[in-house]
């Protein structure tokens, strides 16, 4: 088949710019099978002399038995993204921190969870961009003259733009739910943290009978109390520990409660005495806010009301008298 009867094939199927189309497919699929090479990190040779200079029991190749550096990222084994690492995260410690910490928040506690936002961030921009510019090019295709320059560029940048910044409205929109939910259930932990330690258990103890009872009622609670629970069988510092429970969740209450406790433990005082003073507040607290959506409601009431009830009212009201009026006009207008 000659390069005519390919080019009379395309224009037959695709319209008049099928060959423009077809071009552009392929310099897509060129361009995705080349990326995973661009994006692959390099070892510079210089790098390999720096850290055998740093390092004198080992040698420039990495032959040695020296230790090696300690790494910004922990390797995630069978992760296809590990050597995109240097391209997906942040290059600091503290943006990576930062985004890991509002992943957590989020409830993604995967090691390899930032690496993977940023994939899929990236991969949605580009996707987007690409069915932007699909469409644009099939528009113009058609007969009744395409789009402007200005709405070709809008119809191009809008996608991707929607592509790249809808995982991080996602992941938002999971930290607020997730924040609400600890909010709500942390009244009712506490209760029945207070009732364990009464009891007789001890504070750890209450904890990881308090993750298993609030699995059903609050899952995210029952897995920051479980999260606690195994922090502190690994032998990590308490204080430590229930400060790290506090960043984790974001709410201003958990975080009140992280100080109490440590105020409590270092001091020597009951802890049972102060989670029955920061029960009862809790509780106040959650009535207030009950009480809080209550009042708005009649204000919201009220808007709705004003918007749906009142102008069909007024168009069952006066409407024949602007339809009478209008036909009396008409009639002297025939006149």
């Amino acid at each position: 088949m000659d390069i005519n009867a390919i080019m009379t094939m395309l224009t037959d199927t695709l319209g008049p710019l099928g060959p423009v189309i077809a071009m552009a497919a392929i310099g897509g699929v060129m361009v995705l099978a080349t990326l995973p090479i661009l994006l692959k990190k390099r070892v510079d040779p210089l790098d390999k002399l720096r850290s055998a200079a740093a390092h004198p029991g080992g040698t420039a190749d990495g032959k040695g038995k020296d230790k090696a550096p300690q790494k910004l990222r922990h390797g995630g084994g069978s992760d296809k993204l590990e050597k995109y690492a240097g391209f997906l995260e942040p290059k600091n410690t503290e943006e990576l921190s930062e985004s890991r910490k509002w992943l957590q928040r989020a409830g993604y506690r995967d090691p390899n969870a930032v690496r993977t936002f940023h994939a899929i961030q990236f991969a949605m921009g580009l996707g987007f961009l690409a069915l932007g510019v699909g469409y644009v090019i099939i528009a113009n295709a058609s007969e009744s003259g395409g789009l402007s320059t200005t709405m070709s560029i809008v119809a191009v940048l809008m996608p991707g733009a929607f592509g790249y910044y809808a995982p991080k409205r996602w992941v938002n929109q999971r930290v607020e739910a997730r924040r609400a939910e600890i909010q709500n259930g942390f009244p009712d932990a506490l209760d029945m943290l207070l009732v364990c330690v009464e009891a007789g258990q001890s504070l750890d103890q209450g904890i990881i009978r308090v993750s298993k009872e609030l699995a059903t009622s609050y899952p995210a609670m029952s897995e920051e109390f479980a999260t606690v629970a195994h922090e502190i069988k690994a032998g990590l510092d308490k204080p430590t520990v229930l400060r790290s429970f506090g960043e984790r969740t974001g709410v201003p209450d958990v975080q009140s409660f992280v100080t109490v406790m440590i105020q409590s433990q270092q001091f020597g005082t009951s802890i049972a005495e102060a989670l029955r003073l920061y029960a009862a507040d809790m509780r106040d607290k959650r009535i207030m806010r009950a009480e809080e959506a209550a009042n708005k409601i009649p204000t919201k009431m009220t808007l709705g009301t004003m918007m749906f009830t009142v102008p069909p009212l007024l168009i069952i009201l006066v409407g024949p008298s602007v339809h009478d009026m209008l036909e009396n006009f008409k009639m002297i207008g025939a006149h």
